[in-house]
């Protein structure tokens, strides 16, 4: 590799912008900075500016503001990363948070400085419209699109063509609430497309186009329910228009007077699979299909804005990898546990944990971004992901280079082996931050993670997904957990209520309650138990999840509550 590292000309990864999208951020930024003066000057109550601070990613949390910054279909470059550690170091106080939806928020943000922070994101194409609000928010994507090797179809230019259909859509933008769509082109559900309002999963057509499986109706929150398959034949040429009609119909009978029973999985539950789909059906068939028509030469077109990378590797770069972790066995741990492999001979992508033992869950401090922009240039073409699992991927590294790329992230702090283990956990900032929890997520993530830290014991625990809400809006994910934990407020103390047998999958399904809540660390050696029942009664290679749906939770909860 060259001494010196730059960063490509075009995109890798994700849609290039024009002068058009440009001028259109510019002025969308200067809107807002005339808003954000009136509210500070004062003839714009709060109630008046609540609306318009929403639609530009900004909430009013228990001690600042906090901004949400857009990374559509998870996709940024290094620059943009880069950008976001000089706010984070400017503006914040040196860290941003990844969240579940691919995005990242800066959690101590002053409201005058907002306009310029935005400024500052639309010099490198960012910005943090649609991050709120009841519109449709951020479509999501899978953090391997493009490179996996179980892929069938790359779903980024059709999470690029839904972003820019719901960019400021004049019927969509006052739902009856907030609306999430994920998308991915893998048969293996890595996007949880069965708990969103909308899930795609992209599959080539018997004509050698493109067509989606469609989900609708699935969601966590106060009423956790995996979504009902709409159809499995959708073609590429009427993604705008059946997506169109399917929220059509939630905006017009979706419920509006109780933000509760509003979102669309509420509609569904109540119409039913079949009633729903008729409805969807009749508005689809009265539209005018030519206006809404996706020809292939515009998905071309959309294509063409998106940069490729040259991926040529060495002939020997398998082998090359393979000495190195013949040589090093704590690389050999890190390479078992946090890659995926790739569809282009000589390459794999790298998953960088932002899990450390102790840490709080998708955080990252300024020096970790900048490090990170700097080894996507120098290893991936300057392109890097973010999961929904709060971590972030390099996905196209060359085989022969990732014992270097390992060096370097481990001298970071950045180089946990934990992706898909009990380490790999999943928390929402909680009350430490959020105004609506009940509970503070981090501190019980940090003992978790410091309590199984080992690398070794986490291998030998196998696979196994914990996942953290402070309340029941379910910002992360409980009820989609392995092992999910709920944060509720007894007579003014923290208690966390365990779930069990969620997954996110493919094989979706919500956790079940196991009983009553506990205090911090009695969850905690709670947790520790069910662990050590799980070893004692899996057989061969079941995961956690595998031996729970055998067994049921009658042993699980013995083991919780035997010395509770």
């Amino acid at each position: 590799m060259p001494d010196t590292i730059q960063a490509p000309a075009l995109p890798v990864g994700h849609y290039g912008y024009d002068q058009v999208d440009r001028a259109f951020l510019a002025d969308r930024v200067e809107q807002f900075r005339d808003q954000v003066a009136r509210r500070i000057a004062g003839t714009l109550s709060e109630d008046e500016f609540k609306p318009l601070r929403l639609m530009n990613g900004l909430y009013l949390q228990l001690h600042a503001y906090m901004l949400r910054i857009a990374i559509p279909y998870g996709v940024l470059d290094s620059r943009q990363m880069r950008e976001l550690a000089h706010i984070a170091r400017t503006y914040d106080r040196d860290y941003g948070h990844f969240t579940t939806r691919q995005n990242l928020q800066f959690n101590w943000i002053r409201l005058e400085d907002t306009p310029d922070i935005l400024a500052r994101l639309a010099d490198v194409d960012m910005h943090a419209i649609q991050t709120s609000g009841n519109c449709i928010r951020n479509v999501t994507c899978d953090q391997f699109a493009g490179a996996a090797q179980d892929e069938l179809v790359d779903p980024r230019v059709h999470a690029e063509i839904l972003r820019q259909w719901s960019t400021l859509h004049p019927e969509f933008t006052f739902l009856p609430r907030k609306f999430k769509i994920a998308i991915s082109g893998s048969p293996n559900d890595r996007v949880a497309a069965r708990f969103h309002d909308i899930g795609l999963v992209a599959k080539p057509a018997p004509d050698g186009g493109t067509m989606f499986d469609v989900f609708v109706g699935g969601g966590m929150g106060r009423t956790p329910i995996v979504g009902v398959h709409l159809r499995d034949d959708l073609p590429e040429e009427d993604l705008l228009a059946y997506l169109e009609a399917m929220v059509r119909v939630y905006n017009e009978y979706g419920r509006r007077d109780n933000i509760y029973k509003a979102r669309i999985k509420i509609l569904v539950q109540a119409l039913g699979t079949e009633g729903y789909r008729a409805k969807v059906d009749a508005e689809f068939a009265a539209m005018n299909r030519a206006r809404y028509r996706l020809p292939p030469e515009t998905v071309a077109a959309i294509r063409a804005r998106f940069g490729t990378p040259d991926l040529h590797a060495p002939d020997d770069a398998a082998e090359q990898l393979a000495r190195a972790r013949r040589a090093d066995p704590a690389f050999d741990r890190w390479v078992r546990t946090n890659t995926h492999p790739h569809r282009a001979p000589g390459h794999i992508s790298a998953v960088i944990s932002l899990k450390p033992a102790g840490g709080i869950p998708g955080d990252a401090t300024s020096a970790q971004m900048d490090i990170i922009a700097d080894l996507a240039d120098r290893h991936a073409f300057g392109e890097i992901r973010v999961t929904h699992m709060q971590n972030l991927v390099l996905g196209h590294v060359r085989q022969d280079e990732l014992h270097a790329l390992w060096q370097a992230l481990r001298a970071a702090d950045l180089a946990s082996a934990n992706i898909g283990l009990i380490g790999d956990i999943i928390a929402c900032p909680g009350l430490d931050y959020c105004s609506l929890a009940n509970a503070r997520s981090i501190p019980i993530a940090q003992k978790l993670s410091a309590r199984f830290a080992s690398p070794e014991l986490q291998e030998t625990i196998g696979p196994i997904e914990i996942k953290i809400s402070g309340c029941i809006n379910a910002c992360g994910h409980h009820h989609a957990g392995h092992i999910g934990i709920l944060g509720v407020d007894k007579k003014g103390e923290e208690f966390f209520q365990l779930t069990l047998g969620g997954s996110p999958g493919s094989d979706a399904s919500v956790g079940q309650i196991l009983g009553p809540a506990l205090p911090e660390d009695a969850t905690v050696d709670a947790i520790a138990r069910l662990v050590d029942a799980y070893l004692v009664h899996r057989t061969g290679g079941e995961r956690f999840l595998d031996t729970y749906r055998r067994l049921g939770a009658a042993l699980f909860k013995d083991a919780v509550y035997a010395t509770a």
